[in-house]
């Protein structure tokens, strides 16, 4: 009888193309994949450290699969496991654990495990995470196929921990996306979601991430090029110059703004201000006048006062996002902001989420209804019942009644 495995994702979209490539390869070594909510053989956790709340559910998922099945091999990995592998050795019934490298090697982890009953612990040092851990997926889960293409960060900013986790920036080589993107392409992926902590430090072989996309771009199966998150800093005139000519990168860009205050951007170490981020996003809108952007933003980091908060809700409201991604800000010890003075209190944290909120709900229904009664095209994610869900290149969701085919695209009036 095959082995049954079970896996979890916590966090991030790279963190999904590692836990879905950790699936195939277990999945080839002839396990079953089964729901993480049944007894296994095998789990594994694919943790997130990026606020406290993450290092809550990644010990949460790991004490479930104990529970689960106590004589399982139960396997964490991730960001949570690289910086406090101290916090999961603690934990009994933990098999093996891994940092942020050693993920292609899960299936002879687990088999050498499954021979000694010694538990593993594999967690390199940041600084010796130089070397871009090559996985590699054929089909992808979900309709919407990511391709993790860069890790690492070297920007350090006061707040984050993702440095000290993931190390300093690194690409994938440019043949292997090109060949990794065929085959989802072949495989019947429409759109491919370029992902990686940092996509637009993406350089490979005198290649830059334009050029990635543009070579995309001649697959022919290929319709959509998603980028998950790229900052304002690098939008460079060649990039800004690519999207007024290639019709197959979605017309949606997320990029983070963090704080609506220039105090606070500099106090967060972010590398532009305010005046360098309204212009190139006037320069994007010049180019693509119906461009969704979305944005993330930290409330309540140190010194923010209602003042300065004030000031991020207007510049929020005059960049007219049409998504706002709100996080309190969460203090990760070994990050320069955990030992600033002025920390901001909860509760006011938690009145300042909720005002930003606001104004993003507002901001997401006013973009959408820009587009009632126009022509778009769907990419088909579900369907069930004669109801299908899927999203516009602009990011829109829609749900058509109507029994249509996962995978391909369709044009609608919205």
């Amino acid at each position: 009888m095959k082995k049954k495995v079970a896996l979890h994702n916590l966090g991030c979209k790279v963190n999904a193309y590692e836990t879905e490539a950790m699936e195939e390869l277990l999945q080839t070594a002839g396990y079953d994949i089964v729901p993480f909510t049944e007894q296994a053989d095998v789990y594994v956790v694919n943790t997130c450290t990026v606020t406290n709340t993450g290092d809550s559910k990644s010990r949460q998922m790991i004490r479930k699969a104990i529970r689960k099945n106590p004589q399982a091999t139960v396997c964490v990995v991730g960001c949570y496991s690289q910086v406090a592998p101290q916090d999961i050795e603690a934990i009994e019934g933990v098999s093996i654990i891994l940092g942020t490298q050693f993920r292609n090697e899960i299936v002879d982890l687990v088999e050498k495990y499954q021979q000694t009953h010694e538990r593993i612990v594999k967690v390199s040092e940041v600084k010796q995470l130089r070397k871009f851990e090559d996985l590699n997926i054929d089909r992808f889960l979900h309709t919407r196929a990511y391709l993790k293409i860069q890790d690492g960060c070297n920007n350090f900013c006061t707040y984050c921990i993702i440095p000290y986790v993931r190390g300093s920036v690194r690409s994938k080589s440019f043949n292997k996306v090109i060949e990794e993107a065929k085959h989802l392409a072949h495989h019947g992926h429409k759109e491919i979601v370029l992902t990686g902590i940092h996509t637009g430090h993406y350089e490979d072989s005198g290649h830059d991430l334009t050029d990635l996309i543009n070579e995309l771009s001649k697959i022919e199966e290929l319709k959509r090029i998603r980028i998950s998150s790229i900052e304002i800093t690098e939008l460079n005139d060649k990039f800004l110059d690519m999207l007024g000519k290639n019709d197959k990168v979605c017309n949606h860009l997320h990029i983070p703004l963090q704080a609506g205050s220039d105090e606070i951007l500099k106090r967060m170490n972010r590398k532009y201000d305010l005046a360098y981020y309204e212009e190139k996003i006037n320069k994007i809108r010049g180019i693509r006048p119906d461009i969704s952007i979305t944005t993330d933003i930290i409330v309540g980091f140190p010194y923010e006062t209602d003042e300065l908060f004030s000031e991020t809700l207007e510049f929020s409201k005059k960049m007219n996002f049409s998504k706002i991604h709100v996080f309190p800000y969460s203090i990760r010890v070994g990050t320069a902001a955990a030992s600033m003075p002025n920390q901001v209190d909860e509760v006011t944290k938690k009145v300042r989420v909720k005002k930003l909120m606001a104004l993003s709900e507002k901001q997401e229904k006013e973009y959408y209804e820009k587009f009632k009664g126009k022509e778009l095209d769907i990419l088909v994610e579900e369907c069930d019942n004669n109801v299908s869900i899927g999203h516009t290149s602009n990011y829109l969701m829609v749900t058509l009644n109507e029994n249509l085919l996962v995978g391909k695209i369709y044009k609608r009036i919205l």
